[in-house]
């Protein structure tokens, strides 16, 4: 789907991966579930793409719904994956979280679940070698992203800054649509390791002045990340988080 010129977005409102198609060749951020894959392949062609001009997959943390098939990309097509240094254990498989899981709806919980589980997201591969990043890097990528560090998700959750699409990407530092209960807008994510801490980092990315504020999970924002940054912190007030 294309969001914008040289913005595109892989996958739906229960899981999104998104390109950058800059002159120089194409930079995703997030790999989503392994499923996925043959979305990946169909909207590289509708861009006029091909894997050749993937130039490297960034992720916004390391959990299994984020690297389906950075692995595939690396070991079979030679992309490097970038992730930040406090998640490339998670990314690699070597560790996990298991936070609480909160307030459930049956409805939306299973149709997360099924979703995942059509698209193997129980068959993911942990990624073999990764690249380190840290907070304020500018990789060498299409599109020139730099990297935020938005802790508490995961310890190595990031933001992705990309001037030239006018967008951060937030992975799950927030989410539009809660997968445990549909609700829609800007809110916590779950499945957070500290809630808090998760809340407090988003005033790292709420001064970037972004259009777009797109989340692995729930539909692309466009009203700009400063709104979405305060819907978020009422969304936690009201719900005594």
């Amino acid at each position: 789907m294309r969001l914008a010129p040289s913005l595109h977005r892989v996958g739906n409102d229960i899981v999104a991966v998104y390109l950058i198609d800059a002159p120089e060749g194409v930079t995703i951020i997030d790999a989503g579930l392994a499923g996925q894959w043959k979305e990946l392949l169909a909207e590289l062609d509708a861009m006029g793409r091909t894997l050749d001009d993937v130039r490297g997959v960034v992720l916004t943390h390391g959990d299994s719904d984020h690297i389906g098939f950075a692995e595939r990309l690396r070991r079979d097509h030679g992309v490097p994956i970038f992730v930040h240094e406090a998640d490339a254990a998670r990314a690699r498989g070597e560790e996990s979280s298991k936070p609480e899981w909160g307030h459930v709806k049956l409805g939306a919980t299973a149709k997360f679940m099924w979703y995942a589980l059509r698209k193997n997201g129980l068959r993911t591969t942990p990624i073999t070698e990764v690249v380190g990043v840290r907070d304020g890097d500018v990789l060498d990528l299409p599109g020139s992203p730099v990297i935020v560090g938005l802790p508490g998700h995961s310890p190595g959750s990031i933001a992705i800054h990309v001037p030239a699409v006018d967008a951060v990407f937030v992975g799950d530092g927030l989410t539009t649509r809660h997968v445990l209960t549909g609700a829609t807008g800007p809110q916590p994510a779950p499945f957070t390791d500290d809630p808090a801490r998760a809340l407090a980092s988003l005033h790292r990315i709420a001064g970037l002045g972004a259009a777009w504020v797109l989340p692995g999970h729930g539909s692309p924002w466009h009203g700009g990340v400063e709104r979405a940054v305060a819907e978020v912190e009422r969304a936690a007030s009201a719900s005594g988080a």
